[in-house]
C-alpha cells in the first residue's frame, strides 16, 4: 500500500453525528501522512479542497452526500483521489461504492488501493455524484434543510407529513433529442442506483456505464405509497407500473414555473429549464474491497 499524503476534511455537523473522535481514530488506523481539517460553513469544504489538489494525493470527506458533492466538485478532472468516511444520513453514494458505514472501518478501508474511476454529473452547469432531482423529492430535501435534527427518521416524519398535500406537476423532457411528455410525482436523475439508506430507485444504475438513468415516478394512489417504499428497499422499483426509467447522456426538463432542485440531497431553487448532463470517467474514488469495478 501507498502512504499517500491525505487531506482529511471533517463536516462537524453532516447526519447530526458528532465527529470529535475521529482524528483520533485517523492518527491509530490510517497508515499514510494525515492532516485534518474541520468546516466552519458552506463552502469551506470545496475551498480547501481546491487548494488541497497540487499538495496532496488523497482528500478525504468525512461527511455525508453534500459533504462529498463540496469536495468532489472541487477533484473533477483532477489526479487526486477522493476518499470518503461517511457520516450523513443517507450516504447513497458510499453504501452504492461498498464503502464501510463503520467509521473505524471506513478509515481502515483508505489504507487499500481499491480505486475506480467514477462518472460526475452537472444540473446546469452544477455538479452532482450520487443523485439529483425536481419535484417531491427536491421538495423534502428543501423541507428537510430547516429541519434541526437530522438522520433518516426526520426525513421519513417529513416526507410522511408532505404527501398528503404535494401535487404532481407536467415536464416536458428531452433525453438524447427524443421529447418526452410526462405528468410525474417526481423526477430523479441517477448516477448511482440509491437516494440514501439503501432505498434503490434506479437498481440498475451504474456509475461507470457514461449513462444517467432518468427516472420517472409517475402519479400514483397514496394508498400505494408502501409498496412503492417497499419495492426501493428491494430493488424492484424499476418493476413498478409507477416508475419508468430512462437511460441518457444530455437531458433537458422543462417545468411551468421554477422550483425546487436537489443535487445530492442539497436543495435549491432553479429555473423553469434544468439541463443534466454527464461527464464520463471524471472522479477518481477509492472504493470499498467488494464493489465491482468495470474500469
Amino acid at each position: 500500500m501507498l502512504k499517500r499524503k491525505t487531506l482529511f476534511i471533517i463536516n462537524p455537523i453532516s447526519g447530526g453525528k458528532k465527529k470529535d473522535g475521529v482524528p483520533e481514530l485517523v492518527k491509530t488506523h490510517f497508515k499514510g501522512d494525515a492532516t485534518i481539517v474541520f468546516t466552519t460553513g458552506v463552502s469551506h469544504a470545496h475551498e480547501v479542497a481546491a487548494a488541497a489538489i497540487n499538495e496532496y494525493d488523497m482528500v478525504v470527506a468525512v461527511g455525508g452526500d453534500g459533504t462529498i458533492n463540496e469536495i468532489a466538485s472541487a477533484l473533477v478532472g483532477s489526479k487526486t483521489i477522493l476518499g470518503v468516511v461517511p457520516c450523513g444520513s443517507g450516504n447513497g453514494l458510499s453504501r452504492f461504492l461498498q464503502i464501510p458505514m463503520d467509521t473505524e472501518a471506513a478509515i481502515k478501508n483508505l489504507n487499500s488501493g481499491n480505486i475506480a474511476m467514477i462518472d460526475s454529473a452537472r444540473a446546469n452547469g452544477k455538479p452532482f455524484f450520487n443523485m439529483a432531482g425536481m419535484g417531491f423529492d427536491a421538495h423534502i430535501s428543501e423541507v428537510f434543510s430547516h429541519e434541526k435534527a437530522r438522520g433518516f427518521i426526520t426525513y421519513v416524519k417529513s416526507s410522511l407529513q408532505e404527501i398528503v398535500k404535494y401535487k404532481p406537476q407536467d415536464y416536458h423532457i428531452e433525453i438524447d433529442g427524443k421529447v418526452y411528455e410526462r405528468r410525474a410525482f417526481m423526477l430523479s436523475f441517477a448516477n448511482s442506483s440509491q437516494y440514501g439508506n439503501n432505498a434503490h430507485v434506479s437498481p440498475q444504475a451504474s456509475v461507470q456505464d457514461g449513462l444517467l438513468d432518468v427516472c420517472i415516478i409517475k402519479p400514483f394512489p397514496l394508498y400505494r405509497f408502501p409498496e412503492l417504499v417497499v419495492r426501493m428497499f428491494n430493488k424492484t422499483a424499476n418493476k413498478s407500473s409507477f416508475v419508468e426509467i430512462i437511460c441518457g447522456k444530455h437531458i433537458v426538463v422543462k417545468r411551468k414555473a421554477k422550483g425546487p432542485l436537489h443535487l445530492d440531497g442539497e436543495p435549491e431553487i432553479a429555473e423553469a429549464e434544468v439541463k443534466v448532463d454527464i461527464l464520463p470517467a471524471s472522479l477518481n474514488i477509492l472504493v470499498g474491497g467488494s464493489f465491482n469495478n468495470v474500469a
